[in-house]
């Protein structure tokens, strides 16, 4: 924790969604690794990390641009192909209570352990927010299957603004839906990406390593703090409040 972190400022919270509260990240580095037989064995995980973490800002252009141009359908199958890679379930064709089902079985999606108690309890005393680079349909299926819908006021995503992480855009709106300023929030996230778009936001921020971020990384980003998981999140903001 910096010196200058303050739980008395916090009034909300936007989380990640990938690498955060589920692990779905995983899966692609896993894949990723099969494909670098170049690579010593031991040396496939951290590439294909770092293939998978450089790629995210570009990638979450990249939706924000679809989108903007209007040529989702005629991408359609390229979307596709890239939600299975993530572990995610297809975008078109999945009636939404299979894709509930899906998400809440399948083993890409599994929560990060202790992160639903986690949010359940910031629930009761924090107006909580997702800021992810998926598409709201799939965020707000991860909600209902795991019953977390009447937990979260409101989703961010590649679609909301012109721009994604790390630009702060996604960020301030998720602000201005939950009624408090900028500089009130807490943005949580395993990535130097969600990092830089809280900090550009003037938001408070929490690096996890339960996800691709490792604490020298997110230190650098400057995030004002580094815990191991949400789990452990409510002990830090809650205590003695």
């Amino acid at each position: 924790m910096t010196p200058a972190f303050d739980r008395q400022r916090v009034r909300a919270i936007c989380f990640d969604l990938d690498g955060t509260l589920v692990e779905t990240d995983d899966v692609l580095v896993r894949r990723l690794e099969r494909w670098l037989v170049w690579r010593p064995a031991d040396r496939r995980r951290a590439l294909a990390r770092r293939f998978v973490l450089a790629a995210e800002g570009p990638a979450n252009a990249f939706l924000t641009l679809v989108d903007r141009l209007g040529v989702d359908d005629a991408l359609a199958p390229l979307l596709d192909w890239l939600h299975r890679q993530r572990g995610l379930p297809s975008r078109t064709g999945v009636p939404p209570a299979l894709a509930a089902r899906t998400v809440a079985s399948a083993d890409a999606l599994r929560p990060v352990e202790g992160s639903l108690p986690a949010l359940r309890l910031l629930a009761a005393r924090f107006p909580l927010a997702l800021v992810t680079a998926r598409e709201a349909r799939i965020a707000a299926e991860f909600l209902e299957a795991f019953h977390l819908a009447s937990e979260v006021h409101c989703i961010a995503t590649a679609r909301t603004t012109r721009r994604g992480k790390p630009d702060p855009a996604p960020i301030l709106w998720a602000a201005a839906c939950l009624r408090v300023p900028p500089d009130a929030c807490l943005v949580v996230g395993d990535t130097t990406v969600d990092i830089r778009a809280g900090r550009s936001a003037g938001a408070q921020t929490v690096g996890v390593l339960c996800g691709f971020g490792q604490r020298r990384e997110l230190e650098r980003a400057g995030a004002d703090l580094i815990l191991g998981s949400v789990a452990e999140l409510p002990g830090v903001l809650m205590e003695e409040m």
